[in-house]
């Protein structure tokens, strides 16, 4: 059976409640027109996992603009003043978490880890609430594993197998979520036939991708 479908049929996979793994980094590489396909399709109650929440015009940033989100776990929010807006208002929760730290806890869930142990975070308030642990007399925070019911990615080309290649930056998450949901979607931006692809070059193997999309489709 093939992994091809629509934008719509992909975006009907994510159902209220849902979380949401999106890769990018304000907007670079992440899959547009499936975001676009959720704001038609007005999707609610999601949690997020993203590095950040983009523009209020651009990527998440128009799930965030249109209250689909009830929480956010992020590296930063400041370029999208609606998340912050939403955020002191109580009406979305936001966890703020350090970039090195929320690409691990990705990388846990997609090994198979039941978690990361890391400095980073101690002595502030990211510690609250967090087991810490000593090895060889040093001090740890446990983070544990961040998993998605869908994670939503994009590559510059992808073939009919699933197999990924990024141009320059677009590989902002892309690929460390790939292997951290339970079903991954992937647009692409120009898709091509089983053998186009130089294996050498596949950057995310298609093992890991369930469905994909043309986004290069007019």
């Amino acid at each position: 059976m093939g992994k091809q479908t629509s934008i719509e049929q992909a975006a009907a996979l994510i159902k209220d409640g849902d979380t949401i793994m999106v890769g990018g980094f304000m907007a670079n590489g992440t899959p547009e027109k499936l975001i676009d396909a959720l704001v038609a399709a007005g999707t609610k109650n999601l949690t997020l996992i993203c590095n950040d929440t983009s523009f209020v015009d651009k990527g998440v940033g128009k799930m965030v603009v249109n209250k689909q989100f009830k929480k956010i776990i992020s590296t930063h929010i400041g370029l999208n003043k609606e998340t912050g807006r939403q955020m002191s208002a109580g009406e979305t929760e936001v966890d703020l978490v350090p970039q090195g730290t929320l690409v691990e806890r990705i990388r846990a869930a997609g090994f198979g880890l039941g978690g990361i142990l890391t400095p980073t975070g101690l002595g502030t308030l990211i510690e609250e609430g967090k087991e810490k642990i000593t090895v060889d007399g040093k001090t740890y925070l446990l983070e544990k594993p961040l998993f998605a019911d869908v994670a939503l990615l994009y590559a510059h080309k992808v073939d009919k197998a699933g197999n990924m290649i990024y141009k320059g930056s677009e590989n902002n998450f892309n690929n460390v979520m790939a292997s951290a949901a339970r079903v991954t979607i992937v647009e692409a931006g120009e898709l091509v036939e089983i053998g186009r692809i130089d294996p050498n070059l596949v950057n995310t193997p298609g093992v890991f991708v369930n469905h994909i999309v043309d986004g290069g489709a007019e």
